[in-house]
């Protein structure tokens, strides 16, 4: 099973660190460095829903704007919400 979280881990890092726009490269390739080794297999998972939503959400959660769709009340969510870059 560790083989499979570490495997999961690295398609989390390659997908935070090359999204589309650099600006949420940037942020979501800091906030799981940060983050990722402290994460259980529920937190990794609840990551994984969070970089399937496009940049722009991604964008206007984090900096406090309307966003086209409603983001659950997590550990993930919220840390990214008041992750400092």
């Amino acid at each position: 099973m560790t083989a499979d979280i570490e495997q999961i881990k690295k398609k989390i890092i390659y997908r935070s660190n090359y999204r589309g726009t650099k600006e949420m490269d940037k942020l979501l390739g800091e906030f799981t460095r940060k983050y990722l080794d402290q994460l259980n297999e529920e937190d990794l998972n609840q990551l994984i829903k969070l970089l399937d939503i496009d940049d722009n959400n991604l964008y206007n959660f984090y900096n406090g704007l309307n966003t086209d769709i409603q983001f659950e009340d997590n550990k993930i969510n919220n840390l990214f919400k008041n992750f400092k870059y």
